[in-house]
């Protein structure tokens, strides 16, 4: 009797399953083929994360952020003019003519090609790798020759309609379901090698960071002995992921010089836009195993669809959504939060910027008093030069992430502290060498902040010269 009844349930349940309600699925009506890089032709699969992407064409808000203005096609963000001791430090090469806020990822590309000093590609073909979908295609057909051909050379090798295109579907996805993938095994494939990650184990999760990787990290360009660009590295060998330290970034950068410095006459590596790095290295919103699209691509409802917001963005710039779907306080006082954290960051910053650029006028009046015969003693001059070098990447590196501090407070204020204390040592040093070689040193340097920003080469840039430095404690006023 009771095999007969749960037989008869199980067949009941069958029969439920089989009348019940399924669910669905989107058949789609145009399939990607492999291969394709025109985002048009992805967006007719994803028509609605297309239109997200487009939408970074547009402007993004103003006023939301202190410290990441507004941009618009008759208004340039002239970092040189907001933060003028980097015109100094930068001056000898294209980060000193021209340094700009960035754009959204539509307008990689473009800016390279219509708004952006030519100075600024001289390293070659390597300057496209994070700026076109192009990039491992070029990499590939051209072999070494990709990193050291003129830029112009490289660029004209992508086809007509795609040369100011930029980032775009393919270089996050594949094409048939749109799964997220590491497309620049040639950079970030690469660099997870030299930390021991396996990039056949790596989960949803950790690709929704990573893709963002392939280009939100900074890099080293190698140089031959006639300046030529002969690769380009991730600076992570040494260390491991959610590890990857300044001080990691810093030896490799003293080991891959790429220019040389005006005022001081130093050859000096750089880094450049470090948000992988900086976030990963154990700040709180990683450690909790927040994702960059977690926070930048936040879901959003379309009609009956729910999708990830593809006009990536601050977001401070859309309303806190990306905060307030993991935290219960209101936007407001998140959006304090993070100013706060913004507004010491940057208080510190400009105090590292000045002190630094001040260690470095002195480095020149060291060089010129020895040129005239003077005994500038070298012992003293090379620890200075050492904790020079070390300020100096220190400030570049939080200087050039992008969040402002807020992706990793504590670390930030951690490296900046510690430039502060580099060029204060730096000063010291130099002071000391130059006193004994009487020669006399102003009480208050004069860094010629003028000077710098105004003969940054062929290109002018009138759009919003006369803005005035953001300092919300004042620290300028000590310098």
């Amino acid at each position: 009797m009771k095999k007969d009844l749960l037989c008869a349930l199980a067949a009941g349940a069958v029969l439920l399953w089989g009348c019940g309600p399924r669910q669905t699925e989107v058949i789609r009506s145009f399939k990607v083929a492999e291969g394709e890089l025109d985002p048009a032709e992805w967006g007719k699969a994803w028509p609605l994360h297309y239109l997200g992407w487009t939408s970074t064409r547009e402007p993004s808000a103003s006023g939301l952020s202190r410290y990441k203005r507004g941009y618009d096609d008759k208004k340039v963000c002239d970092k040189l003019s907001e933060y003028p001791y980097l015109a100094l430090l930068f001056n000898g090469w294209g980060f000193g003519v021209e340094y700009n806020e960035p754009r959204g990822h539509a307008w990689m590309l473009e800016e390279q090609v219509r708004h952006v000093d030519q100075s600024r590609m001289k390293a070659g073909g390597v300057c496209l790798s994070c700026k076109t979908p192009y990039a491992s295609r070029l990499r590939q057909e051209l072999g070494a020759a990709y990193f050291s051909k003129p830029w112009e050379e490289v660029h004209a090798r992508i086809p007509e309609k795609h040369r100011s295109l930029g980032v775009s579907c393919s270089d996050c996805h594949e094409p048939t379901t749109a799964g997220l993938r590491i497309e620049r095994g040639f950079t970030l494939g690469a660099a997870l090698a030299d930390i021991g990650m396996d990039r056949a184990a790596l989960s949803p999760q950790d690709l929704r960071s990573l893709v963002c990787a392939q280009c939100h990290v900074t890099y080293n360009i190698p140089k031959d002995r006639e300046q030529r660009s002969v690769g380009l590295f991730f600076p992570w060998k040494g260390a491991k992921d959610g590890k990857v330290s300044v001080e990691t970034v810093i030896a490799h950068a003293r080991k891959t010089p790429e220019w040389t410095q005006s005022v001081t006459g130093f050859s000096l590596g750089f880094i450049r836009h470090p948000e992988y790095e900086f976030f990963s290295n154990d700040s709180t919103h990683w450690k909790a195993g927040a994702s960059c699209a977690d926070c930048h691509m936040p879901y959003q409802r379309t009609g009956s669809y729910k999708i990830s917001d593809h006009r990536v963005m601050s977001p401070l710039k859309n309303g806190m959504r990306g905060c307030i779907q993991c935290h219960p306080e209101t936007k407001e006082w998140l959006t304090e939060r993070v100013r706060s954290a913004q507004d010491r960051t940057i208080s510190l910053l400009n105090r590292a910027g000045y002190a630094t650029a001040t260690a470095a006028k002195l480095f020149e009046l060291a060089h010129a008093e020895r040129d005239k015969g003077a005994d500038i003693d070298s012992a003293l001059h090379d620890r200075a030069k050492a904790h020079y070098e070390e300020a100096f990447y220190r400030l570049v590196f939080v200087g050039a992430e992008n969040s402002v501090g807020f992706h990793n407070p504590s670390e930030a204020l951690r490296v900046l502290g510690d430039a502060v204390a580099h060029a204060g040592k730096a000063e010291a040093l130099l002071r000391q060498a130059l006193a004994a070689a009487r020669v006399e040193v102003p009480v208050k340097v004069d860094l010629q902040l003028a000077k710098y920003l105004e003969g940054r080469g062929k290109r002018k840039l009138g759009f919003d010269r006369n803005v005035e430095l953001q300092d919300p404690f004042g620290t300028q006023a000590s310098f």
